[in-house]
């Protein structure tokens, strides 16, 4: 099979043993061979964030905005309000999913180059005791910033909220400890740091407190965190049909996450990424993102100041020879992305480069590149 070398930040490129997994004999989700094999991903699911006896997972069909949309809208409680941490497009999603459905927050709004004040979340959260969730998002796939979400968390638990953090786009990749690092909720998507396949998303949460959510507000019926976990627990299925052959890619992906290791692949992303630094150094290309506020997953190129540069022309040039690369969504500023997840390595990106320099030549794109 073909492989393509996917420098957006997922879906991501996946083993040929994971694509294979999906071909498997056609079987109904109800049967209880397929709820085992659930209840495994669920308990590695939770093993992955070290969650231990007191988290549990809850299994969505479509991506990772799924389970934003889903902890936005099941874990608020009647006449409280949400305090949004907003420093990127994906934390500004979170604010759209709020306006959507008319829930009460708080936006605390950042440039999507820095991190956010932890005196100012302070400040609201100390005036505002009306607050009850603390929503931020670990790494801002549009620019590649980390944020500080156990000290986020702390002030959270410090002022009695809920801590939800959106880790859609470091899970499986930055090693996380949802007890250490104050996190109440997490979530992602089998598509990026696990190496699996789209359409199976999940959110991992403190039992008890989902639990809770069954007395607040129902705004939404195929949302609802409490209805599906509750439907699982009593049926050991999901309450609606699942994504089968995905699953049993997500089954796979999972034990070769668990052979890699934790630490090992996490490292292995890193290497990645600098690779990619030192490859865009090289030919003169500018980071929108100072580097020591880095996750180390993504890295958002600004555009070079040469007519000839067209990022259209560069992806399809790059695309023909198997390598992807992504459009940034920075309002204020041209980028473009690449990203180190999935199932590659130092000597893909350096395959990368190879191409990447080729195409800009092609086009009389100067080298080094040029800013004004």
């Amino acid at each position: 099979m073909k492989r393509n070398i996917l420098l957006n930040p997922g879906p991501a490129t996946t083993t040929d043993t994971v694509k294979s997994a999906q071909i498997v004999p056609d079987i109904c989700p109800r049967e209880s061979e397929f709820a085992d094999i659930l209840a495994r991903l669920q308990g590695d699911l939770v093993k992955i964030a070290h969650g231990g006896d007191d988290y549990s997972a809850v299994l969505f069909c479509g991506s990772g905005t799924v389970c934003m949309d889903v902890c936005l809208n099941s874990l608020l409680p009647q006449e409280k309000k949400i305090l949004l941490i907003n420093n990127g497009a994906y934390s500004s999603r979170a604010v759209e999913i709020c306006r959507y459905y008319g829930l009460p927050h708080i936006e605390l709004k950042f440039g999507d180059d820095e991190l956010p004040s932890l005196r100012e979340i302070e400040k609201v959260l100390s005036e505002n005791d009306d607050i009850s969730v603390v929503y931020s998002t670990q790494h801002e796939t549009g620019t590649g910033l980390l944020n500080p979400v156990r000290k986020i968390g702390a002030l959270a638990h410090q002022y009695h909220c809920v801590s939800v953090v959106d880790t859609t786009s470091s899970y499986g990749m930055i090693p996380v400890d949802v007890h250490s690092d104050n996190i109440d909720f997490c979530m992602s998507s089998a598509q990026k740091g696990l190496m699996a396949m789209t359409g199976l998303s999940f959110i991992i949460g403190k039992t008890k407190l989902i639990e809770k959510s069954a007395d607040y507000p129902k705004r939404s019926y195929y949302c609802n965190l409490f209805m599906q976990y509750e439907h699982f627990l009593k049926s050991r299925q999901m309450h609606f049909t699942p994504p089968v052959q995905t699953i049993y890619a997500a089954a796979q992906a999972m034990e070769e996450f668990f052979t890699e290791g934790e630490e090992k692949k996490y490292l292995r992303h890193k290497k990645v990424n600098e690779s990619i630094r030192n490859g865009l150094s090289r030919i003169g290309f500018k980071e929108y993102i100072k580097e020591e506020l880095q996750a180390g997953l993504v890295i958002s190129a600004i555009y070079p100041d040469d007519t000839n540069w067209s990022f259209n022309r560069v992806h399809d040039y790059c695309y023909e020879q198997g390598f992807t690369i992504y459009p940034g969504v920075i309002q204020e500023i041209n980028t473009f992305r690449l990203c180190s997840f999935g199932a590659i390595d130092v000597s893909d990106i350096n395959d990368f480069f190879r191409v990447f320099e080729t195409a800009l030549k092609h086009y009389h794109v100067e080298i080094p590149v040029k800013y004004k």
